[in-house]
C-alpha cells in the first residue's frame, strides 16, 4: 500500500514543479510586455502625444503624416469656426440693438404686424447684395411686400410656375397692394449674364434659364444700342428690363383688372449705386403703342 502513496507523491511533486515553470514563464513574459509597454509610453511622451489607448498610440508611430494631416485640418477648423463665429456675433449684436431701438420703442406697432400684415407696396429688386430695397428706400416692417431675384425679373403670365408669380398672386389677391415697383441697378450681374447669352447655347445653368425671361430686353436693347461698348447696352438693358417686366405685369388677369378700375399704380426704378442716384417712373394706365409702354412721372432723386 505504501507503493501508490509514494508513486502519487511523486505525481504531485511533479506536477507542482509543472506549474511553478508554467508560473515563472508568465512572470517572465508579463514583465517583457510591462517592459515593452514602459518604452512605448517614453517615445509617446517625447511625441507629446495622449497616453490612453495602446492601439491608436501604436497607429499614430506608424502613420506619422496622417496624424500631422489631422493637426493642421483641426487649425484650419478652428480658425473657419472663430470666424463664423464672429460674424454672426455682428448679428446678434445689431439684432439686439433692433430689438431695444425699434422694436420694444413700438411694441404696439410690431404687435400689430404679428396679427396682420397690410402693406401698400410690393417691392421686386434684385437679389444682388448692394441692393437691398428696404435700406435703400427706407423700408419699415409692413410697409412693403418684397420679392427679390436674379436681375428683377418678371416672367410673363404664360409661362411656367416660379416664386414670382406666387408672390405676385399673394400680395395683389390677398395683401390687396396699391402699388408695385420694379427696381433694377446699375452694374447688374444677371443681366451682363443676359446680354452676353449666346442664343445657340444649350446649357443646364439655372442661371441661364432665369435670366433668358428677359430675352425681350435683350434683343431691343441690341437692336437700338449695337453702336455702343458692351457695359454701355448693360446699362441700357437694365432699365429695358425694368419696362420689359412692367409689361409682362400687364398679362396676368388679375393684375391688369386692377390697374384699369385704378386700384392699382406699376411703378419702374433704377438704382446707380455708383453715385447714389434713383429714378422712378409710372406706368400709364393700360396706355401701349405698339411693343412699348407709355409712362409718366418720371422722377430723378439724386
Amino acid at each position: 500500500m505504501a507503493r501508490p502513496l509514494i508513486q502519487s507523491s511523486s505525481l504531485y511533486n511533479s506536477s507542482s514543479s509543472v506549474d511553478l515553470h508554467k508560473s515563472s514563464a508568465r512572470t517572465k513574459i508579463l514583465r517583457t510586455q510591462l517592459r515593452f509597454l514602459e518604452v512605448e509610453q517614453t517615445h509617446l511622451r517625447l511625441l507629446n502625444l495622449p497616453s490612453c489607448n495602446s492601439t491608436p498610440k501604436l497607429r499614430a508611430l506608424k502613420e506619422p503624416m496622417t496624424l500631422t494631416k489631422e493637426k493642421v485640418d483641426e487649425k484650419e477648423m478652428s480658425a473657419v469656426t472663430k470666424r463664423e463665429s464672429n460674424e454672426f456675433t455682428t448679428l446678434k449684436h445689431r439684432f439686439l440693438n433692433f430689438k431695444k431701438d425699434k422694436y420694444l420703442k413700438n411694441l404696439e406697432h410690431f404687435q400689430g404686424l404679428a396679427n396682420e400684415q397690410s402693406p401698400k407696396f410690393l417691392v421686386i429688386s434684385c437679389a444682388d447684395s448692394r441692393v437691398c430695397p428696404s435700406n435703400i428706400l427706407g423700408l419699415q416692417p409692413g410697409e412693403a411686400f418684397i420679392v427679390r431675384n436674379i436681375a428683377n425679373l418678371v416672367p410673363p403670365y404664360e409661362t411656367g410656375p416660379s416664386e414670382t408669380k406666387a408672390a405676385l398672386e399673394f400680395s395683389v389677391n390677398t395683401l390687396k397692394v396699391e402699388n408695385i415697383l420694379v427696381i433694377g441697378h446699375s452694374c447688374c450681374g444677371g443681366i451682363r449674364a443676359l446680354m452676353s447669352m449666346d442664343d445657340e447655347t444649350n446649357s443646364s445653368s439655372f442661371i441661364r434659364s432665369w435670366v433668358i425671361v428677359g430675352k425681350s430686353a435683350r434683343t431691343s436693347t441690341k437692336a437700338i444700342a449695337s453702336s455702343l461698348s458692351f457695359d454701355q447696352q448693360c446699362k441700357h438693358c437694365e432699365k429695358e428690363s425694368v419696362n420689359r417686366s412692367l409689361m409682362n405685369l400687364l398679362t396676368y388677369p388679375w393684375i391688369k383688372e386692377k390697374v384699369n378700375k385704378g386700384e392699382l399704380v406699376i411703378h419702374g426704378g433704377y438704382y446707380d449705386f455708383i453715385d447714389c442716384s434713383f429714378e422712378k417712373w409710372t406706368l400709364e394706365n393700360n396706355a401701349r403703342v405698339g411693343d412699348e409702354v407709355s409712362i409718366r412721372n418720371r422722377e430723378f432723386w439724386s
